[in-house]
C-alpha cells in the first residue's frame, strides 16, 4: 500500500486543508499520515474563529518518525502559516523525501490578493520551499506573487507558458497552474515539465459557481493520483473532473451551504474514475 504524509492545518468545520486531504487520499487507497500545523474552530471564511498553533509539535513528530524508521512514497504540503512552518516543511522533505514525490501547494493567495496574515517576505520564503519540490500547483495569483509579477485577469496561452517556465526556474521540476481558462465556460490546469520540455493540459466544463476549498480538493486528488501511479495527465484529469463533480453535487442540493463543496457525495465518482485509469 502506498503511503503519503501531508502537512497543513485542520479546521473543525469547513471543507479545506486536512479536512479534505485526509478523507480524499484515504479513499484513493493511500495510507495517509498527517502533520497538523494548527487547529481552527472553522476555516477562515467564518468570523471569530479560534486558532491554536501546533508548530511546536512538528519537530517532536519528525524525530519520533525517524526513530521508528518510517518512510513515505509522497509528501504533500498545503497551507503553511509562518516562516517557521516553511522551514519545518523543508526539514520534512530533507528527512523523508529521498524516495518520495514532493508536491507543494503554495496556499497563500487568490483573486489577485494575498490571504490575510501573509506578506511579501512570506512569499519570498515560500519560494525556497517550491525550489526543493518536485511539483508545485499554484493558482495564477500565487504564481504571480512567487514571480513578483503583476497579476493578470486577462491572458493567453503564450503568457501561461511564460509563467510556467519562470516557475520552474525557481528550481522545481514541474509547475502546474490551476484554474486556467482561455474561453468562457471552460476551466482546467496547465503543466510544464522542464526535464522533458513538454506541456500537459486538461480542461472541462466550468460549473456556474465557485466555492472555498476546491483548490485543496484538486491538490489532494492530483497528488493521490500520482502516488497511485497515474501519469501527470491522468492525475490532472482526475482532479479536475472530481472538483467539477463535487461542485455539481453541491449545486443540485437544495439550500446547500456556501462554505465548501459536497466532495463526500462525489467520492463514488472519484473511486470509479481512479480505478478505471489505474487499470488502463
Amino acid at each position: 500500500m502506498k503511503k503519503i504524509v501531508t502537512m497543513q492545518d485542520i479546521s473543525c468545520v469547513g471543507k479545506c486543508s486536512l479536512t479534505v486531504a485526509l478523507p480524499i487520499l484515504s479513499a484513493m487507497g493511500v495510507e495517509t499520515a498527517v502533520i497538523p500545523t494548527a487547529v481552527l474552530s472553522t476555516h477562515t471564511m467564518f468570523q471569530g474563529f479560534t486558532f491554536h498553533d501546533l508548530t511546536g509539535e512538528v519537530n517532536p513528530i519528525l524525530s519520533h518518525w525517524q526513530k521508528e524508521g518510517f518512510d513515505f512514497d509522497g509528501i504533500y504540503t498545503g497551507y503553511l502559516g509562518s516562516f517557521e512552518q516553511i522551514d519545518l516543511a523543508k526539514d520534512l522533505f530533507a528527512k523523508f523525501g529521498e524516495k518520495a514525490i514532493k508536491v507543494v501547494d503554495p496556499c497563500m493567495a487568490d483573486n489577485g490578493k494575498l490571504y490575510p496574515g501573509f506578506d511579501l517576505p512570506f512569499v519570498h520564503k515560500m519560494r525556497d520551499l517550491c525550489a526543493v519540490a518536485d511539483i508545485i500547483v499554484p493558482n495564477l495569483t500565487e504564481a504571480s506573487f512567487l514571480l513578483d509579477i503583476p497579476y493578470r485577469q486577462e491572458y493567453d496561452e503564450s503568457y501561461i507558458q511564460e509563467v510556467l517556465h519562470k516557475l520552474t526556474d525557481l528550481g522545481v521540476n514541474t509547475a502546474i497552474l490551476t484554474g486556467v481558462s482561455f474561453e468562457k465556460g471552460k476551466i482546467g490546469a496547465y503543466a510544464y515539465d522542464k526535464r522533458s520540455d513538454s506541456y500537459t493540459t486538461y480542461f472541462n466544463e466550468e460549473e456556474p459557481q465557485h466555492f472555498h476549498g476546491t483548490g485543496d480538493i484538486w491538490a489532494s486528488t492530483f497528488t493521490g493520483g500520482l502516488i497511485r501511479g497515474l501519469s501527470l495527465l491522468e492525475a490532472m484529469q482526475l482532479a479536475c473532473d472530481y472538483v467539477k463533480e463535487s461542485i455539481h453535487k453541491t449545486l443540485i442540493e437544495e439550500n446547500h451551504n456556501i462554505y465548501g463543496v459536497n466532495f463526500e457525495q462525489a467520492m463514488p465518482f472519484l473511486i470509479d474514475n481512479l480505478y478505471q485509469k489505474a487499470q488502463q
